[in-house]
């Protein structure tokens, strides 16, 4: 593509007059990994939260590329068409996996189901297209039938990650998706998740306090403070010699290299 994937302008929301993430500007283009990072109430969950139209902001707009060539602005578009991008062409996965999960029915259901608001309905294709994403997240085939209450908290993350990426979405949002986990739990899912960002050519805006998390997956950061984007660059190149005096302290204070 020759324009970008999605772009944000000006993107405010404010709660009670307190300012939650304001006139956040950026462009994301295909392939792209943007990691948007900061401490605990910087305001990068509710960006994130804005721009995959979890919540609505007080201003600005987020445009985007539909498959069709076209570029609209999301709130532009009917609810029928905003369901449609979220469950084909967008994948979100969540901090805690039981969000993005159903929990009631087995793992290959929970990955056949989004094949099936794609149009899916022969049986045998399905499963055999949950099989092949159960292996490609590394779940034992012969787990397919288990319900995710049996899972490990990994194992759920990967599922979650199976069922996202099974209808072969353009964009995906994660919000802390290593969060909560084992640092050992941790290594091998982002393993994971680098190796299938690549092979799949995803474009994602991942949220992370994790300064580490953001230099393994992302190609370029966008450094959150109160609500203010303080720093964006190439992700070396900002870790490496940060600007920004907030952008230096996160650096030298939680980044261990």
């Amino acid at each position: 593509m020759t324009k970008p994937l999605l772009v944000a302008e000006n993107i405010s929301k404010y709660y009670d007059g307190r300012v939650a993430c304001e006139k956040v500007n950026f462009e994301l283009w295909p392939g792209e990994v943007l990691a948007i990072v900061g401490e605990s109430g910087s305001g990068k969950t509710t960006l994130l939260k804005c721009l995959s139209m979890q919540i609505a902001p007080n201003a600005g707009r987020v445009l985007y590329s539909l498959r069709d060539g076209r570029t609209e602005s999301l709130s532009d578009l009917s609810e029928a068409e905003r369901r449609f991008l979220m469950r084909t062409d967008w994948g979100f996965v969540h901090q805690d996996p039981r969000e993005g999960l159903r929990m009631g029915v087995s793992a290959g259901a929970n990955v056949g189901e989004r094949l099936m608001a794609v149009g899916e309905r022969h049986y045998g294709r399905i499963r055999s297209t949950a099989l092949d994403w159960l292996n490609r997240v590394e779940i034992a085939g012969d787990r397919i039938d288990e319900s995710p209450r049996n899972y490990s908290g990994g194992m759920r993350q990967r599922l979650q990650i199976a069922r996202n990426l099974v209808t072969a979405p353009r964009l995906v949002f994660m919000d802390e998706p290593t969060g909560g986990l084992d640092v050992s739990v941790q290594a091998r899912l982002l393993d994971l998740l680098r190796g299938l960002v690549r092979t799949l050519g995803l474009s994602v805006v991942i949220v992370t306090h994790d300064l580490a998390v953001a230099r393994l997956l992302s190609t370029r950061i966008l450094v959150m403070q109160q609500g203010k984007v303080i720093e964006t660059g190439l992700t070396d190149q900002v870790l490496e010699d940060p600007q920004a005096p907030y952008t230096q302290l996160l650096v030298s204070s939680v980044l261990q290299v």
